[in-house]
């Protein structure tokens, strides 16, 4: 018997921020039979949870992508049927795939690096959690939030006061608004920044380039800031990267992978668990929302890190 499957389409490439209703859709239209699909050697999941990140609007650019196409991002599942040697149901997989109710993944999309099981740890971490702190693996300034371990002095910036007091509160040394604090006169005062952890670029990165450290490292993993502007930015200190031996390091989270994610998900859950480790979550419910939440997180109006439970188990 064939049931609803729906999924969020992605129907229009915006012109600035995306527009839920226009650029997004939530379709019902869609059926499934999950006893009886074919799954051509593969696994059929059912999402429980889906991750809002900021790089979203970014593949709502490129023309040449059919429009007309589910949206994709990190989900948690749990597998109803297998046809694969290394998943059984009842399994719970966390990987990229469309944004629907349930998906097929087929032999070609299980890598281990980019689809793999997940555990609970004895039930005291939520699936959502491996879309946020278990998901995306000296003075550093960290936008949108930060928390300190290994020594570093700390500075971060959101863009509430219930972010700061967040990072206060996880142990952050310097936290500031940065709506509502000149970022120049903090970094003047505690820097110079020795790493610098992005994920807004625009004139916070500009900044950093002019209070960093000589041999400074940039790790640049997001530039929300200029997603939906058509203005460009123009930079007055990017002199600096050369004067100061700046060095930057661009990544998108699957290229660190093949070498970092054993030992993380060996490491990882049990800080979590133990609460050794702090994280928040934004979390809306229901598939049909997250458009809206896409536009939130694009908008900075998030308070933590934007989540869709799309069902329980």
């Amino acid at each position: 018997m064939s049931i609803r499957n729906a999924q969020l389409i992605f129907k229009e490439i915006p012109i600035g921020f995306p527009e839920p209703g226009k650029t997004t859709t939530y379709e019902t239209n869609a059926t499934i039979d999950i006893e009886n699909v074919s799954l051509h050697g593969g696994i059929l999941v059912k999402t429980l949870s889906v991750s809002i990140d900021p790089f979203m609007r970014g593949r709502m650019r490129d023309p040449k992508i059919p429009s007309y196409a589910p949206v994709r991002g990190y989900a948690v599942t749990r597998v109803l049927r297998s046809e694969h040697p290394n998943f059984k149901a009842g399994d719970h997989v966390t990987g990229f795939m469309d944004l629907s109710e349930y998906v097929i993944l087929l032999p070609d999309e299980l890598i281990p690096e980019d689809v793999f099981k997940v555990t609970n740890a004895n039930g005291k971490i939520p699936w959502s959690a491996y879309l946020g702190p278990l998901g995306m693996p000296e003075t550093a300034f960290i936008t949108t939030g930060g928390a300190k371990r290994d020594g570093l002095k700390v500075i971060a910036s959101a863009g509430s006061d219930e972010k700061v007091e967040f990072m206060k509160s996880i142990g952050a040394d310097v936290a500031f608004n940065y709506k509502t604090t000149n970022t120049q006169e903090i970094l003047e005062k505690e820097g110079p920044i020795d790493v610098y952890w992005d994920n807004v670029g625009g004139e916070t990165l500009d900044l950093a380039f002019a209070y960093s450290a000589n041999f400074a490292r940039f790790i640049e993993c997001g530039l929300i800031s200029t997603y939906n502007n058509t203005d460009g930015v123009k930079f007055k200190h990017f002199g600096k990267v050369i004067r100061g031996r700046i060095k930057l390091f661009g990544f998108i989270v699957t290229d660190l992978d093949p070498k970092y994610l054993e030992e993380f998900y060996k490491t990882m859950p049990d800080l979590i668990a133990r609460g050794e480790l702090k994280y928040r979550e934004d979390v809306t419910r229901g598939l049909e929302f997250a458009g809206e939440a896409i536009l939130a997180v694009q908008l900075g109006k998030n308070k933590a890190k934007s989540v869709v439970v799309v069902a329980d188990e």
